[in-house]
């Protein structure tokens, strides 16, 4: 972990400008949203959701050492030695303007390779999202859990930030988040935020927890859900009386119940599922898509459950499979699927109809939905 001494230089601008700092140059004025290096292949940029190389030469073994370890504190060249991968962030200027990514350090093959994001230099407002206004609902909650879910590059942490942005905005609390590494950077502005990175700030995740719970927190963000250990110290918090965030990678809202309890062994399901109905306010899964409005790049589209007793009902009784059901009857209360989703943004002018059929969970309810056919739900009860 860093001495006090250096907090101070955390996350001020650098000095010292590194070679690998000239590809993060060409990707935040080519507005791109990644950076992928792999011996053998020139730098690949992705620009509105596209796999672009760069106009160069392929990268060696040598040049790939030379770029990336400068750029690795010895606590994250240990990991990388130790486990093949390591995870942090980094933070260089661009036209007079410092910027931040974060990074991941892999090794493939027996090469060293690297995949960084960009993270935006502001946090967007939730308006500025083009999302269902759901979301401010979800805000709103003194205690529980939201998760957003989604594939890596979804815009979870973006609209997760946004909404916390709103809270601190809006109501007087104490924010804490515990990342891994940090990613955007909040202002104070009526709530007090702390902010700690796993490795700098805290030895591990566990410890944070424990150190938490005597922070006195009233909204929490811990980040990915990748194990048991992660989500029973959120959803303690969250049974606690705190309002907890975090992410998980699932591919819908629905499917999310059934990632969680693949992290816990059979016998504990019966419990995680009472857990999850009393504590869980809304999941939210999300997906970018390339935009049709001028100046937009890209917009989600998002499936939403909110936890009325009607999910909450299901989810008890183990019927999973009629969740998708549940989230189409229950509009009025700020739900919808994908379907649903993409019906809107067509409608909106947000997406373009092929964009919509192609990421369609269900070309033939997309189509009916357009058309203004309203498709009968069965009893899920």
């Amino acid at each position: 972990m860093s001495d006090i001494s250096a907090l101070q230089e955390r996350f001020v601008k650098k000095k010292k400008e590194f070679e690998l700092d000239k590809l993060y140059q060409v990707l935040v004025r080519e507005k791109g949203s990644d950076l992928h290096l792999k011996v053998d292949q020139p730098p690949i940029v992705r620009i509105r959701g596209e796999l672009r190389k760069l106009n160069r030469g392929p990268i060696d073994d040598e040049e790939m050492t030379r770029l990336i370890l400068p750029t690795m504190d010895e606590r994250n060249r240990k990991i990388l030695n130790d486990t093949g991968g390591a995870d942090f962030s980094h933070q260089c200027e661009v036209d007079g303007v410092p910027w931040r990514f974060r990074v991941n350090v892999l090794q493939q093959m027996g090469h060293l390779g690297l995949v960084a994001r960009r993270i935006n230099n502001y946090i967007p407002p939730l308006e500025g999202l083009h999302i269902p206004d759901t979301l401010y609902n979800l805000c709103k909650f003194s205690q529980g859990m939201i998760l957003l879910a989604g594939v890596t590059g979804s815009g979870k942490s973006t609209t997760i930030a946004s909404m916390l942005n709103w809270i601190n905005q809006n109501y007087r609390k104490h924010i804490l988040t515990l990342e891994d590494p940090i990613e955007f950077l909040f202002q104070d502005d009526k709530c007090l935020i702390n902010q700690r990175e796993i490795g700098q700030d805290v030895i591990n995740f566990e410890i944070g927890m424990k150190h938490a719970v005597r922070e006195d927190p009233d909204v929490m963000l811990v980040g990915e859900m990748r194990d048991r250990e992660t989500f029973e110290t959120a959803i303690h918090a969250a049974e606690t009386g705190h309002l907890v965030f975090g992410t998980i990678h699932a591919s819908s809202a629905s499917s999310t119940i059934g990632r969680i309890l693949d992290l816990f062994p059979s016998a504990m399901h019966k419990a995680i599922r009472s857990a999850l109905a009393f504590n869980m306010k809304g999941i939210v899964a999300q997906k970018l898509l390339p935009s049709c409005m001028e100046g937009v790049q890209r917009v989600p589209t998002c499936e939403i459950m909110t936890f009325n007793a009607t999910v909450r009902k299901l989810i008890l009784e183990e019927k999973d499979e009629k969740l998708s059901d549940a989230i189409r009857i229950g509009e009025l209360e700020g739900m919808q699927d994908f379907t649903m989703s993409l019906k809107s943004l067509v409608q909106m002018k947000k997406i373009d109809r092929a964009t919509a059929f192609e990421v369609a969970p269900n070309i033939e309810s997309l189509k009916m939905a357009l058309k203004g056919i309203e498709v009968k739900e069965p009893g899920i009860l």
